[in-house]
């Protein structure tokens, strides 16, 4: 995925009514009516998000008589996930990398610890 597709599929994701949306046609596909049932705004102002997530690539509409079906393209969001996961496992490491520092520490505080006390005796 391009930097640019990434931008907008973040940028339709920033919304709360557009996550709730994703979130809901990810149990299945709905009509628009069937989208706009819980929200309190126009159906106009429902075809604006989910213009905004077709942009995205996020959903899609077959052509044809209304009422179609909204469908989540899962393909977008498995990219996203790849994205998402490159930093991850970089986190991953980096906080392995920490763990085996502080590994380190404690044993070199437990080595000293023990020879005070076998100094003391």
């Amino acid at each position: 995925m391009t930097a640019d597709g990434l931008s907008r599929v973040f940028a339709a994701l920033a919304d709360p009514t557009r996550r709730d949306m994703v979130a809901r046609l990810a149990g299945g596909d709905a009509t628009v009516n069937q989208l706009a049932e819980p929200y309190t705004m126009s159906l106009q102002a429902v075809y604006k998000h989910l213009k905004v997530l077709e942009e995205a690539g996020l959903v899609s509409r077959p052509p044809g008589p209304q009422p179609r079906s909204v469908r989540l393209e899962l393909d977008v969001f498995d990219a996203v996930g790849g994205w998402i996961e490159q930093y991850r496992r970089r986190a991953e490491a980096r906080y392995q990398r920490l763990d085996a520092v502080l590994a380190a520490m404690r044993d070199k505080d437990e080595a000293r610890d023990q020879e005070r006390k076998g100094h003391q005796r």
